[in-house]
């Protein structure tokens, strides 16, 4: 059974975050925490709602509490010997959990802000292209890897950082997101691999 948070988002809309991953901090607990993420109508542009994570990030106790169910999950995958994260927001999310974990932790950067030599993946977004990079010789051969983002979406850039962790020589072990946006299909963009959200967006 899942649990939705007990309330609306501000506007008069009923929520539509399911929380998942979160409701081993009980559901009062688990609703508190989802009142700190921001929802923000029509932002950049209708009917798009924005969901401004800031006000989470800003609280100690319920970010540490983000990471702590991150780490259930991962004690649930079996362990890892390395976080990877997502620039940028995957940074604010990984590097505390893998402090948690005590493993290291691996930015998967946007192209050219590495020097050389770089691993390096392309994929396609919306409109254009994007790539992203891995310092070679940063990661061994086997390491089992987490990556963690803020949002799933449509699933490219994750698709793209697992084949950058794999094409480095790690295994992914894992994709972990704080906020899964569930209509927009990224899910099925990674099959066979374990993708796993703390919170879900049904709309």
């Amino acid at each position: 059974m899942t649990d939705t948070f007990d309330g609306v988002p501000g506007d008069g809309r009923p929520d539509d975050i399911v929380l998942d991953g979160l409701r081993g901090l009980g559901s009062g607990r688990a609703a508190e925490v989802r009142a700190l993420i921001r929802d923000v109508p029509d932002y950049p542009h209708p009917p798009v709602v924005f969901r401004d994570i800031t006000p989470l990030l800003a609280d100690g106790r319920a970010l540490a509490d983000v990471v702590e169910a991150f780490a259930r999950l991962v004690d649930a995958d079996g362990g890892v010997d390395v976080v990877a994260g997502m620039e940028a927001r995957g940074f604010l999310l990984g590097a505390p959990l893998a402090t948690r974990l005590g493993v290291g932790f691996l930015p998967l950067r946007k192209a050219g802000k590495l020097p050389p030599p770089v691993e390096r993946v392309e994929y396609d977004l919306e409109y254009g292209s994007a790539a992203i990079e891995l310092r070679t010789g940063t990661l061994g051969a086997g390491a089992r890897v987490l990556i963690v983002d803020d949002v799933l979406a449509t699933g490219g850039t994750a698709c793209a950082a697992a084949e950058l962790v794999e094409r480095s020589g790690g295994q992914v072990v894992a994709l972990a997101f704080l906020l899964e946006l569930a209509g927009l299909g990224g899910r099925g963009r990674l099959p066979g691999r374990t993708v796993e959200a703390l919170l879900r967006v049904e709309s």
